[in-house]
């Protein structure tokens, strides 16, 4: 049984079946929200960051790394000198992550927050120069600042703000950005390949100051960690999870002039925004996706991991007091996932010509 699906956009399909896949082919790299499930992902990050890309190390192109949630932890982490070591890093502090609870009760956000937020400013925050020095990489971390009632939310408005969000994305995706607009925190070095008008948009230069603040902010799930407040260099307001305004980052990738876009990713739909997951007809690719390749597990070797799923949030829960349980089935995914690295490592070697899936 395979471990690894590849689906790629009508652009993309023609140059894998012409061309293969090359480092040189690629610009874009995205990471998506996700929590847990991206722990399945960093054996093929840890191969396409510390050995694959080294084969493009010298083209003139940079190579934009985009990420949100645990996506814009795993990019920032593949910018770093030893991208292999900081991503073997990270799959062990996500697997062993705990934070003092009360027994039977959830760790309180504020707990979650500044333990974390230690976490990323030990790992990130004291090596930002390094995050933003590589000769190649171009990190881009995307938030989701508050409007309206979320702009400044109280423990009575959030819930009332978050209400409205769930309403006005229900009619239209562009709507949601009367309350929730997306903030770019971008190496300033070079801009994205292509225009973010898709979606309220802003953009903010990445600096030594606010680069683990914002990878903070990008993984803070709305009532799960405490919202950041004021990230340095952002306009003023209340920052919440990347996720939000872009799940898994459904961009406008086809307006790039050349190259193509590689997405390591752990389905096989893209889809825009956190509330867009119950609106199924959202989830369908589109034109913008034509130049897009995208590696994922196949569902049915998924199928044989601990609990037949991939890690998720749930599993907290399910596990509870139990974190020798959640460690081992987590660790045992963690091991498994080589296998998506091996394969893609054979596909995509020599630049030999294949064929992929049509999107979905």
């Amino acid at each position: 049984m395979k471990a690894l699906q590849v689906y790629a956009g009508p652009r993309a399909r023609e140059h894998l079946r012409a061309h293969g896949l090359r480092p040189a082919d690629v610009r874009v790299i995205p990471a998506a929200a996700g929590g847990p499930k991206g722990l399945a992902l960093l054996p093929l990050d840890r191969y396409l960051f510390g050995s694959w890309l080294a084969g493009a190390a010298h083209a003139p192109h940079s190579v934009h790394l985009l990420g949100a949630s645990i996506g814009a932890w795993r990019m920032a982490a593949a910018c770093l000198p030893d991208a292999d070591a900081a991503l073997a890093q990270l799959g062990e502090d996500y697997i062993t992550q705990a934070y003092p609870h009360a027994p039977g009760r959830p760790p309180s956000a504020r707990v979650v927050t500044r333990l974390f937020g230690e976490r990323l400013q030990e790992r990130l925050g004291t090596r930002a120069a390094e995050v933003l020095a590589h000769p190649q990489r171009r990190l881009h971390v995307f938030t989701s600042r508050g409007r309206r009632l979320l702009h400044r939310p109280g423990r009575a408005a959030m819930p009332l703000g978050w209400l409205g969000a769930f309403a006005a994305n229900a009619i239209s995706r562009r709507t949601l950005g009367g309350w929730m607009e997306r903030v770019v925190f971008s190496d300033p070095r070079v801009p994205l390949p292509f225009a973010l008008s898709d979606y309220p948009t802003q953009r903010v230069a990445l600096d030594a100051k606010n680069l683990a603040p914002a990878v903070l902010a990008s993984c803070t799930i709305p009532f799960s960690l405490e919202a950041v407040q004021d990230v340095p260099g952002a306009p003023a307001g209340t920052y919440w999870d990347g996720g939000i305004t872009d799940y898994h980052l459904h961009l406008p990738y086809a307006d790039m002039p050349e190259g193509l876009v590689l997405y390591p990713h752990f389905t096989r739909h893209v889809v825009p925004g956190w509330l867009d997951k119950a609106w199924k007809r959202r989830h369908r690719a589109s034109a913008a996706l034509d130049n897009l390749v995208l590696l994922c597990p196949d569902p049915a070797w998924v199928a044989g991991l601990p609990g037949g799923k991939l890690p998720d949030r749930s599993d907290f829960k399910r596990y509870g007091e139990d974190e020798a349980g959640r460690q081992r089935a987590w660790r045992i995914t963690l091991a498994e996932s080589r296998r998506l690295a091996d394969e893609f490592a054979e596909l995509a070697r020599d630049g030999r010509p294949f064929d992929a899936l049509p999107l979905l």
